[in-house]
């Protein structure tokens, strides 16, 4: 009877000590986007954060394809990553807002990496793209396939209706389409979309770091609570032994 008290302390001290390391590589398990802008017809710059190889293999291609609700695709220029833009032929060809007609779109936007970037280091790439105009309250899916030294990630699962997309293994990264804002609302037209890049990608980044603070801060709750669990454990061990003892 007296050994099963210390190992009730060693067990619920590695609950506690696998609860805290858990929580921060729960924290950074997807790839994650954050849009400048949201509204419907803006543009937007999108920033994909990856902070995580194969299973501990450094990444060497991210490819997104892009929603077939989006035709155009201007990807910014990353030091570390050479960008390629895959063309997909439209189904019914459509004239765009300067009056030419175009037959095909991006499809698909693919980084490949000049160094493989390590597992456990963090990076961003971004594109800008116009958010359709007739989109709001829509959610537009943007797989990723990270394909890395060994092996690949699909980061491609969309969740259906009903279904919790936490519940996702893989969950392809989303934007949710706000209503529109009023004319000239969001500084953002045909003529100054592109000169609105550079300001709107620096606002990204500003962006992304303060959302993941949210993981951020989860995690370390999720730590704190795993080594008070350990604690406890500890100390309830700790306190039968003496009662056993002092009955003996």
């Amino acid at each position: 009877m007296k050994k099963r008290t210390p190992l009730l302390a060693v067990g619920s001290l590695t609950a506690g000590v696998a609860l805290a390391l858990a929580a921060p590589l729960a924290a950074s398990a997807h790839v994650s986007v954050t849009p400048s802008d949201t509204a419907a017809g803006s543009y937007t710059v999108l920033s994909f954060a990856v902070g995580h190889g194969c299973d501990g293999s450094p990444t060497t291609k991210l490819s997104f394809d892009i929603p077939e609700e989006i035709v155009a695709v201007t990807p910014t220029v990353t030091p570390n990553w050479d960008i390629e833009k895959q063309m997909t032929d439209l189904k019914n060809p459509i004239t765009d807002s300067h009056g030419e007609s175009l037959a095909e779109r991006v499809g698909t936007v693919v980084y490949t990496a000049k160094t493989p970037l390590a597992d456990g280091y963090r990076d961003t790439v971004s594109f800008q793209v116009q958010l359709p105009e007739d989109a709001a309250g829509k959610t537009l899916s943007f797989p990723v396939v990270q394909t890395c030294e060994q092996g690949q990630t699909d980061w491609t699962q969309v969740a259906e209706d009903g279904q919790d997309p936490e519940e996702l293994e893989s969950p392809a990264p989303q934007v949710t389409v706000t209503e529109a804002q009023a004319a000239g609302a969001h500084g953002h037209s045909d003529a100054d979309g592109d000169e609105d890049a550079s300001a709107a990608s620096a606002s990204s980044e500003n962006a992304a770091a303060t959302t993941e603070a949210g993981p951020d801060v989860v995690a370390r709750t999720l730590g704190i609570l795993g080594i008070v669990v350990g604690a406890a454990g500890v100390v309830t061990a700790v306190v039968a032994t003496r009662r056993r003892t002092q009955k003996g």
